[in-house]
């Protein structure tokens, strides 16, 4: 029997988008005890892209910016998967084809499509499964290390991931008046994948990351999944309402000598 107890459950997985992508990793990790995945995709490309990815596999397509795909959804997967026993939220986007610009000039549009598909999205699924989740499901969202670091590349996502991070706790509490349902954060620190790839000036940013960690090598994305396996399993059943920063280290290692010393120099 598997520690982590998840065979024969069933999942919902939002976001695989590559074979590089967080959810891509969960989701395989969770076949691989045993579970079972459906996984929910914003449109047709991505629906074959996911079959590709995970042949056989029961997608469903979601657009988190159409209301009508949210209100449909419940009776789509109920009809196939009535009870789920977790749900994994990996899903962010943001309009960088400006290219980087200040923050003080985020336009007012790209800020709100941003929180309604980084950050809402998260609220608008957990209440779509509202009633089919097992009592004491799990829900997992992935984040990032550090939201209150100005990282002048990321720009407006830091807020709205902060953002994100709030309403665990929210949706914790919400959800506890009618069940034993836990939500939380998995915050992850730079990781090399297709859509942060799109982030202007990310490669830099990585790049020192990975000097940054204690161990001096850069996170792998299948440590992230790894941490979101465990709280999608019963041997988390304590844990709920919390960020969960999994970076290497990075976050103490900011005035390592070597780091420090390299910066001066540069002066």
């Amino acid at each position: 029997m598997s520690f982590l107890g998840l065979a024969g459950k069933t999942f919902l997985v939002a976001g695989v988008a590559n074979r590089k992508s967080v959810a891509w990793h969960i989701a395989s990790g969770l076949l691989a005890e045993g579970a079972e995945v459906v996984l929910s995709v914003r449109d047709a490309a991505a629906e074959r892209t996911a079959a590709k990815l995970f042949p056989g596999a029961d997608i469903l397509i979601c657009d988190m910016e159409r209301e009508e795909d949210l209100a449909s959804l419940p009776a789509r997967l109920g009809a196939r998967h009535p009870v789920l026993a977790g749900l994994v939220h990996s899903i962010a986007f943001a309009n960088y084809s400006r290219g980087l610009c200040p923050f003080h000039e985020t336009r007012r549009a790209d800020f709100l499509q941003a929180v309604n598909v980084s950050m809402f999205s998260l609220v608008a699924l957990a209440n779509a499964c509202r009633d089919l989740f097992a009592r004491d499901a799990s829900v997992v969202t992935i984040s990032i290390s550090h939201t209150s670091m100005a990282s002048e590349s990321y720009g407006y996502m830091a807020p709205v991931k902060a953002a994100l991070d709030a309403s665990v706790a929210f949706l914790a509490k919400s959800f506890s008046a009618f069940s034993e349902v836990r939500f939380n954060a998995v915050n992850a620190g730079l990781l090399k994948t297709a859509s942060s790839a799109g982030i202007p000036g990310y490669l830099d940013n990585y790049l020192f990351a990975e000097k940054a960690t204690l161990r001096k090598r850069a996170l792998e994305t299948r440590e992230v999944a790894d941490l979101a396996l465990f709280l999608l399993s019963p041997r988390s059943s304590g844990i709920n309402a919390q960020r969960h920063v999994v970076d290497a280290g990075m976050s103490v290692n900011f005035f390592d000598q070597a780091i420090v010393k390299r910066a001066v120099s540069l002066d």
